[in-house]
Parts: C-alpha cells; sequence; structure tokens
C-alpha cells in the first residue's frame, strides 16, 4: 500500500519544496552531495553573491519558519461543485470557492500557476478585535473541516488578535505570509497584486512583501481617502488607508500600469488655436532640467519673428539645435497667438496613446468611501445591512483600469464579494474580458438568511448579474459577449481514501484490517461530479473546463476541455473501452484502479499501448 506506482496520479498538491530543489539540480547538479544540497558547494558556486556577515537586513518574527512550513506541507483536499448556488455553470469561467484561502490555493497552484493577471486582496487589518484567520489548524485541512461543521466533531473557535497575546504582529504576519508566497506562484510575468492594508501593518505588509515579490518589484504604495467627513472621537481622525501594489516582474519591456482614461479636465487642455491640421493640441514646457542635458541642448534660441529666448538657470532646452530648428519650420512649436511668447512645444491629442499618470493619491471623489459602499451594498440588498466593511466598487474599477483589461482577477479574502461586482461592471464599461476566482472562508455570521460570509458573497454576486441583466435587456446580443455567471465550489477533504503512513497502525492484524479498507479508496458517499472535479484540477486543468459525456461500449467516458483528458470511472472497466479511449487520441486518459480487478496484466499493456499512441495513462 505504502508503496509508489507511476501509473497512479498523485492526490496531493504539488511538492513546493521537491519542485524547487529539482530546479536547483538541474541548474547546478555539482552542489548536490548524495541526494542532499551541499551548502558549502553552493557558496561556492555562488562566489561573492553569498551574505557573510552574522548580522543582516531583514523581516523576521516569532513563528516565521513554522509559516513556511505551512507552504511546503501538501493538500490532501478537494473542491466540491455546488451547482445549486451557481448562475449559469455550463457557461461561466468566473468561480467563488469556499474555504479556508490557505487550503485552497495550495489547489490552484497545478491548474493556475501563472496564469492570474491582477490579484487584489483587503485581508484583515488587525486592529485587535477583528478575527484573524484560524490558522491554530495544526491539521490543517481536518481543522477546517471540523469549523466548518463538515465533520463532527467540536469546531475550531474563532479568536482575536489582542495586542497582549504577547505575538500581536508576529500572528499576523503568520496568516499573510504563506498566503501571499502561494499567491505570487500563481500570477502571470505581466501580473499585478495590490493589498489593501490601514496604519497597524503598512509597515510590515511592505516588508514583507518585499521579500515575497522583491522590493525592486514595488510598484507604490497608494494611499486612498476612505473618508471624508471628520472622526471627533479618536485623537486623530483617520482619512485613508493604503493599497500596496506590487508587479510580479518589473523588468518586463511592457509598463506595468496603464495610463488612466484622461479627464474631463484633462481634455479641456487640447485645444487648436492655430487651426494645426494635426488636431487638437496643448502645449508643455520647451525646457527642462539641466542635469541631463548634453552640450548640444545648451544655446540660444531664435523664434521665427527673430526674437532671442535664453535658458533660464539650471535648465536646457528638451531638443538639439538642430532638431529645434526642424520643429519650429514644422509648427511643433508655439510661440502664443502673436508668436512674442517663450517656445513651449505642441503635444498632439491623437498623436500617440493619451491618458494619464495614475498619481500616489486616490481621492474620494473617483474611488468613492467605505460609506458609500456600505451605503450601495445596503441598497443591493434591499435596505438589509449585510456586511459591515464592503470596499467600494469604484477603488476596484481603478485597480482594474491600471492593469487588467482582461485575464483572470483573484480576490482570496473576498468577503462581500466587491471584487466580482467591479469585474462585471468594468466589462460592461469597457467590454472588457476579465474573469475572476473568489475565494471566501465561511465565516459565521449573525444573520440566518446569511450563515456565513460566504453566503454574502455569492448572493451579492447574484444581485449584481441580475441587475446588470436587467439593465440590458432588449440590447441586441448583449448577453453573449459577457460572461455573467459563476461556478461555486466548497473546500472538502478528498473523495478518495488517502493512505496516511502516521496514522497506520502499528500491529500486523490492525495494519492487515486497515488495508482491507483501502482496496477500494473512493468514498461512496460522493457523486460522479465531486470525483470528475477532483480528478480535473489534480491533473491541472481549471475549474471552469468543459465536461462532456460519451457513451462507449458499455460505459460513459467523460471529456474535458474538448477531449485534453477522458477519464472513465466505470468499473469494472473494459478493453474495449480503454482503447476506444485511447483511439480518440487524448493527451491523458484516467480511470479507477480498482476499475481493473486484479487485471493487472490488461493494465500494464494498456499503458504501454497508451504510450505508444502518445497518450499518458493514469489511474486513481
Amino acid at each position: 500500500m505504502a508503496e509508489q506506482d507511476d501509473v497512479k496520479i498523485s492526490l496531493a498538491t504539488p511538492n513546493l519544496t521537491a519542485e524547487l530543489l529539482a530546479q536547483l539540480h538541474e541548474a547546478v547538479p555539482q552542489v548536490f552531495s548524495e541526494g542532499k544540497v551541499d551548502f558549502d558547494k553552493l557558496k561556492a558556486a555562488l562566489g561573492g553573491q553569498v551574505e557573510q556577515g552574522a548580522e543582516r537586513y531583514g523581516l523576521s518574527w516569532a513563528g516565521k519558519a513554522e509559516a513556511f512550513r505551512n507552504v511546503q506541507i501538501s493538500s490532501v483536499g478537494t473542491l466540491r461543485p455546488m451547482v445549486d448556488e451557481s448562475v449559469h455553470w455550463d457557461d461561466t469561467e468566473n468561480l467563488i470557492i469556499e474555504g479556508d484561502n490557505l487550503e485552497v490555493l495550495k489547489l490552484l497552484q497545478k491548474p493556475y500557476h501563472g496564469k492570474v493577471k491582477m490579484i487584489y486582496i483587503d485581508p484583515p487589518y488587525n486592529t485587535g478585535n477583528e478575527f484573524i484567520y484560524p490558522d491554530n489548524y495544526r491539521e490543517g485541512l481536518q481543522d477546517y473541516l471540523r469549523y466548518s461543521g463538515q465533520v463532527d466533531d467540536a469546531g475550531v473557535k474563532q479568536s482575536t488578535n489582542t495586542e497582549t497575546g504577547g505575538r500581536y504582529h508576529s500572528n499576523w504576519l503568520n496568516m499573510m505570509y504563506p498566503r501571499l508566497f502561494l499567491a505570487r506562484n500563481l500570477l502571470r510575468e505581466d501580473g499585478v497584486i495590490f493589498v489593501s492594508i490601514d496604519d497597524n501593518e503598512v509597515h510590515n505588509l511592505r516588508m514583507l512583501m518585499n521579500e515575497v515579490f522583491g522590493e525592486e518589484n514595488f510598484i507604490a504604495c497608494f494611499i486612498w481617502e476612505k473618508r471624508t467627513n471628520r472622526e471627533n472621537r479618536k485623537v486623530v481622525s483617520s482619512r485613508h488607508d493604503y493599497v500596496m501594489c506590487f508587479s510580479r516582474d518589473s523588468t518586463r519591456k511592457e509598463k506595468v500600469l496603464n495610463l488612466l482614461p484622461m479627464s474631463t479636465e484633462a481634455l479641456s487642455r487640447y485645444k487648436n488655436p492655430d487651426n494645426d491640421l494635426r488636431g487638437l493640441w496643448k502645449s508643455d514646457p520647451a525646457h527642462a532640467q539641466a542635469g541631463h542635458g548634453t552640450k548640444s541642448q545648451f544655446y540660444v534660441l531664435r523664434s521665427p519673428n527673430g526674437n532671442e529666448h535664453h535658458l533660464p538657470s539650471g535648465r536646457c532646452w528638451v531638443y538639439t539645435k538642430e532638431v529645434m530648428e526642424e520643429a519650429i519650420r514644422d509648427g511643433r512649436i508655439w510661440f502664443g497667438q502673436g508668436g512674442n511668447g517663450v517656445p513651449r512645444v505642441k503635444t498632439y491629442l491623437d498623436g500617440k496613446d493619451r491618458g494619464l499618470t495614475p498619481e500616489t493619491i486616490w481621492f474620494a471623489s473617483e474611488t468613492s468611501t467605505n460609506e458609500n459602499a456600505k451605503t450601495d451594498l445596503k441598497e443591493l440588498f434591499d435596505g438589509e445591512a449585510a456586511f459591515d466593511t464592503p470596499k467600494p466598487v469604484e477603488l476596484l474599477q481603478l485597480t482594474l483600469k491600471l492593469c487588467a483589461s482582461e485575464g483572470i482577477i483573484l480576490d482570496f479574502f473576498a468577503g462581500a464579494g466587491v471584487t466580482a461586482q467591479a469585474v462585471l461592471e468594468q466589462n460592461k464599461e469597457d467590454n472588457g474580458n476579465r474573469k475572476f476566482i473568489l475565494i471566501q472562508l465561511p465565516e459565521k455570521t449573525e444573520n440566518t438568511k446569511y450563515p456565513t460570509i460566504a453566503h454574502i458573497t455569492r448572493e451579492r454576486v447574484r444581485r449584481v448579474i441580475a441587475k446588470l441583466n436587467k439593465e440590458d435587456e432588449g440590447k441586441l446580443d448583449f448577453q453573449g459577449k459577457q460572461d455573467r455567471g459563476f461556478r461555486a465550489f466548497k473546500l472538502d477533504s478528498s473523495n478518495f481514501k488517502i493512505w496516511d503512513a502516521a496514522q497506520a497502525p502499528t500491529t500486523p492484524d490492525a495494519l492487515a484490517e486497515q488495508l482491507k479498507l483501502y482496496v477500494d479508496n473512493v468514498d461512496r458517499l460522493r457523486d460522479q461530479q465531486d470525483i470528475l472535479f477532483e480528478l480535473i484540477i489534480k491533473s491541472g486543468l481549471p475549474l471552469s473546463s468543459r465536461i462532456d459525456g460519451i457513451d462507449m461500449d458499455t460505459a460513459t467516458v467523460w471529456s474535458v476541455n474538448g477531449g485534453q483528458l477522458l477519464i472513465c470511472l466505470d468499473r469494472p472497466i473494459t478493453q474495449e473501452v480503454l482503447r476506444g479511449m485511447i483511439a480518440l487520441k487524448p493527451e491523458r486518459m484516467l480511470c479507477l484502479d480498482v476499475a481493473f480487478e486484479g487485471q493487472d496484466k490488461l493494465k500494464t499493456n494498456i499503458v504501454l499501448e497508451a504510450q505508444s499512441h502518445g497518450v499518458v495513462f493514469k489511474t486513481v
């Protein structure tokens, strides 16, 4: 039972340490000795790039090593489909997942590695009186299942993180570190992450993200005006929060952030007083700071009417003399209506892509406020205050405009689902093709109608979809152009019995009895759809995959993503069915190991036959 079978698919998420060691072995095999990394050899290979001092700059806290071990522990859970909780299940690529985000992020590592365009999260701010994610889950998935009531054991209690607890900041960092580490793996090379935070942890968040993403990938710490009214009950009225922004790889040639659309005020600056055939233009200074100027940029400029223009102190002309004279002849330098003004360079509205460079302060007039967000959500829920601390949709729409006109948008602290609404609203506004993945812990509420925050998340997105569809009633073929649905899933234990050597009996008789229970490893209480989606995600295919049934001989074969993967869950399975699957030329095919019922020769032959046709065959 404990032996590894190369034909069997792994039901555990990828071992990130093993993958890193494999990459290291490929790059520098000479640093390995008897299968282990020899640090002396590694230091020699790196030469002067190794920090030798005893004192180093960095972020350290109590529990950091254990937090990183949380990353390394594989998950053996699954995501079970909740079709009845979904909207347009068959026609959507959007996802809402209920579960502990650490476990879910592990499950997403294989199918969504390097595929997420933007991440936005609004994690707990560590104010000392709110629920901090339950990382007293020492057993990972099993503790989560107890907490969420999916097993009969006593639930894991929620807790607050008070300053008197002794590890106030450490507890928050231990919660954030593994989640950010796993999230980074999901970002595309051109991906960007935004994290909302306040003064309690902004300093630690910056250092933590420097470590996880690399300080060279820091973009900005935006200041968001979250309120416009004064709080008189505090020593200082807090008017702003922060939005920390990092890129996955800032060395790419493409701009990390887009220019923002031109505002009415900005457009009003473009005029055409001289009837220039090139269209509307505005003027900019013709000189710049002298620090980077060359000798050819220092001269006396003569205008067409003979006036001489001398440079102000510490300035140089933006063009060399020859280029400037050519621009004057071409009418691209403006000397005022009468020709006697100081020279200015014309910048044309249609000359190239025009937009506004984003600024580090996001004002409430453009991104709305927390109070407005509460009012809007209450209106969406027919006057009911369903969630206390929502972020404004406008704030999230700004982040989408900055970096994501398409692609997957991930939010693993989804709360009331504002990210999904922003994606749907922005897609309507600019006809974008964004998809969302939301992850939300089923944190308990006092609301009998919505017993957990995950219920609120799904309900909000349903209501937004209904609202947008109503607004677009009668518009020709509009529904077909927008993805207005979502597939709902929930974190649960595997659909298969997974052998745990650490929990195995020590006596021969008890061990033999235990092994008998694992001969048939399928949980008979789960249906085929549950099993199919576990095999899909652990095969590295997305949860949005399309599944079609194919009748083959006496069995049903499931075709995933147009035949990319074929799955047969029937038992027993015949040679005719297996050969019929091979004949369809999938990339991979899967079936239950128990379906062979001791026919080891048939399994061996099918493995070889599949290989000869370029098909990867696995059992589970």
